[in-house]
């Protein structure tokens, strides 16, 4: 999970069990980190690990993108890992033109949960996913395929020529548009005010208790709605929905979220990427190296030109989907 509109999972909120000992930071909008350098204004997305906040920062003037590590012992460590790996990219691409996120600063934050390890990185748009979802499963036109590719490609060449990074778990949610989607989510195209000091009655988390129950209840009646429409569709013939205009979209993207990154000489996991995007030689145990990153990308210019994935695994009798 890193940096963008759409970073980290969308569908669900992480609720409020996780806002404990060892775990996220309960972040107010207007807060201020680092001194108050940055200035929090709304929730981005959350992950396992983290939640993201678009922030501003005001020394450079600019919105940024703020990632709250949990703050228990296993999840700081994986915070460390990641800043050393992102550190070593930023390092190597001084002029940030090599088509992957760009460390901005890193720091310590202290809350009532512990010490937090926060990243600062440069704010991106919507994810691969949600333009392949945007655009309903249907692929893109080549010209655009080309495109993203690109900009991957250049990624990984730097990644794996230069800095000797694998990835490892490429996939289209960890590639990120340079911006958004609908212009109206970008803060600079959106026009957006700075946040610069809390609103009265700031609540927690960009949002109450109240409103994370409401959002589940609201999430379940779509849901419920959807499924009579699924069962209504299925008694008669649906015309299919044709592709959306894309003209407009900057296709220019970022490979993002090192988390899993590994240096080739100093591979810590065995079983690594995610299985709809994971290479025959990691499904063997028989080693690996650059060349994983590259099956990854296989697989996802075969979903952006089809708009299906080119391999789905499912469980069986006697394996399961992780086994195929």
């Amino acid at each position: 999970m890193s940096c963008s509109s759409s970073s980290g999972s969308e569908e669900d909120d992480e609720g409020i069990d996780s806002y404990r000992k060892g775990g996220y930071h309960a972040v107010r909008i207007g807060d201020p980190f680092a001194a108050g350098r940055y200035i929090a204004q709304r929730k981005l997305g959350w992950g396992q690990f983290s939640t993201v906040w678009l922030a501003y920062d005001t020394q450079s003037s600019k919105y940024v993108a703020l990632k709250i590590q949990k703050s228990a012992q296993q999840f700081a460590q994986a915070a460390l890992h990641e800043i050393d790996v992102l550190s070593s990219i930023a390092d190597g691409d001084p002029s940030n033109s090599k088509c992957v996120v760009h460390l901005i600063d890193h720091f310590k934050h202290s809350g009532p949960n512990g010490q937090h390890l926060c990243m600062v990185l440069e704010f991106l748009g919507d994810s691969l996913l949600q333009l392949i979802r945007f655009n309903r499963y249907k692929g893109l036109e080549l010209n655009k395929v080309r495109e993203i590719c690109k900009c991957i490609l250049i990624a990984l060449d730097y990644l794996h020529r230069e800095v000797g990074i694998i990835h490892t778990d490429l996939k289209p949610e960890n590639i990120l548009l340079f911006s958004t989607i609908d212009p109206a989510k970008d803060p600079v195209r959106s026009g957006l005010t700075p946040i610069l000091e809390r609103p009265e009655g700031g609540t927690l988390n960009g949002g109450s208790t109240m409103n994370i129950i409401e959002k589940k209840l609201k999430r379940r009646a779509r849901r419920a709605v959807a499924n009579i429409g699924v069962r209504r569709d299925s008694m008669g013939v649906e015309a299919p929905k044709p592709a959306r205009c894309l003209d407009g979209i900057d296709m220019r993207c970022k490979v993002v979220d090192f988390g899993n990154a590994c240096w080739a000489d100093k591979r810590f996991a065995e079983e690594i990427q995610t299985r709809q995007y994971r290479a025959p030689e990691v499904i063997l145990l028989s080693g690996y190296t650059f060349s994983v990153d590259m099956w990854s990308f296989a697989c996802i210019a075969f979903e952006l030109a089809t708009g299906d994935m080119m391999f789905a695994p499912k469980t069986g009798q006697g394996f399961s989907e992780d086994e195929v």
